[in-house]
């Protein structure tokens, strides 16, 4: 089988290509693959470890699960993890303070502030204290300007999962017409930049978009990232098309996505299940560059006059 990078640490260590198994993406396997893979990089290594911090305001249940499992995977594959919980009523300079504590721990290679934060809070401004070099969810200003400008940037997890699961199942993107449906500044339009970068020709559509349909089934890849469970049906896809299903919803029936699997699946060239698809894909991509944002920042010390972390 043929090898690739991984997406993001590109000469770090490389992963056997996947290939597609009955029209699924598996994405649970290869986030697997990426996870021992960097577990044995990071084990053969003298240095520090990487170290990825969370922010969380208030105490969502959901917010703790999807942080809780994070922290499991930083303790998996040996970074090191720090969990910043702070009050339901913290204000907008204890959350300032905090970030800007963790900006300046040099234990800390990434910082991830959980989102959605409570309405008095301003999320903008509290990310923008991170700065660039520590931004492993690639949501400053500064890193999506950035990736907009194809500069090298840390990418947002979700769009680097979907260019990671491209890639190692070996599916062309060159040429290919790409549909992506939604246009959020966390998934949608830092995959249609990252699409258009590698040539493909790009549509985004949103909820305005009149014919949805139609201009999905011009898509050779079909990313469905708008937030609405089950809304892309057969009448979307185009025979053959690769469908990334970026949606996970908690429904009567289960988990579902944006895309109707069982009604696609027969019609597809290759899709993305839900769940075990981009989800896990995302977490492990959050790894990557944490991994990513340490040498980076290992590299700029050594550059300045010798490496003294310890």
């Amino acid at each position: 089988m043929g090898l690739t990078n991984v997406h993001g640490v590109a000469g770090l260590y490389r992963l056997a290509r996947r290939e597609v198994h009955g029209r699924v993406l598996d994405g649970k396997a290869l986030a697997a693959d990426i996870r021992q893979a960097l577990k044995e990089s990071l084990a053969a290594s003298s240095r520090p470890p990487p170290g990825l911090a969370t922010v969380v305001v208030g105490d969502d249940p959901a917010s703790a699960t999807y942080v809780a499992s994070k922290h499991r995977a930083c303790q998996e594959v040996g970074i090191a993890s720090f969990d910043r919980q702070l009050p339901a009523n913290a204000t907008q300079e204890d959350l300032e303070e905090c970030l800007a504590e963790l900006a300046a721990d040099r234990r800390v290679s990434g910082i991830l502030l959980q989102l959605p934060l409570a309405d008095w809070l301003d999320a903008r401004a509290a990310l923008e204290r991170i700065g660039p070099d520590k931004d492993v969810d690639g949501l400053t200003w500064r890193s999506a300007g950035r990736l907009a400008t194809g500069s090298p940037a840390l990418v947002p997890c979700t769009p680097a999962a979907i260019m990671t699961i491209l890639d190692h199942y070996g599916i062309e993107i060159e040429g290919r017409r790409a549909v992506v449906v939604g246009r959020s500044s966390l998934v949608g339009r830092p995959v249609a930049s990252l699409l258009e970068q590698r040539n493909a020709t790009v549509t985004v559509c949103h909820s305005r978009t009149r014919a949805l349909a139609h201009d999905c089934q011009q898509a050779d890849i079909l990313i469905a990232a708008a937030g609405k469970p089950r809304l892309i049906g057969p009448e979307h896809v185009k025979p053959g098309a690769v469908v990334i299903d970026v949606g996970i919803h908690r429904t009567e029936d289960g988990l579902c996505g944006d895309v109707v699997l069982e009604a696609v699946q027969d019609k597809v060239g290759a899709i993305t299940p839900v769940p075990g698809g981009v989800g896990p894909m995302t977490i492990a991509s959050l790894l990557v560059n944490t991994v990513q944002a340490h040498h980076q920042q290992a590299a700029a010390v050594a550059e300045v006059g010798g490496d003294r972390r310890g």
